[in-house]
């Protein structure tokens, strides 16, 4: 299931949500495609998308659920992809 959650995180001067699929990557890029989120949108296990495509994104299929249940979902799936220390 493609899941999104509410545009609450910060960047760039706007919000952002997140986009991400509790099934598979393939799923993730193929919904992702379809919505024409481009591929530098994604980040080690979701996409990021501005708030201002939010309702777009849930119009072609995507469930709005909170943070929490997303990054739940990810993990009970094994999709979560936590940053390396490198990259922190």
């Amino acid at each position: 299931m493609i899941l999104i959650d509410p545009p609450n995180a910060p960047g760039h001067g706007r919000l952002w949500s997140h986009l991400a699929s509790d099934e598979s990557y393939d799923e993730l890029h193929h919904f992702a495609r379809r919505a024409g989120i481009p591929e530098r949108g994604f980040d080690r296990d979701h996409y990021d998308v501005p708030s201002e495509r939010y309702d777009d994104v849930v119009a072609l299929g995507a469930h709005p659920v909170s943070s929490r249940e997303l990054v739940a979902r990810l993990r009970r799936a094994g999709l979560r992809r936590r940053r390396s220390r490198r990259e922190q």
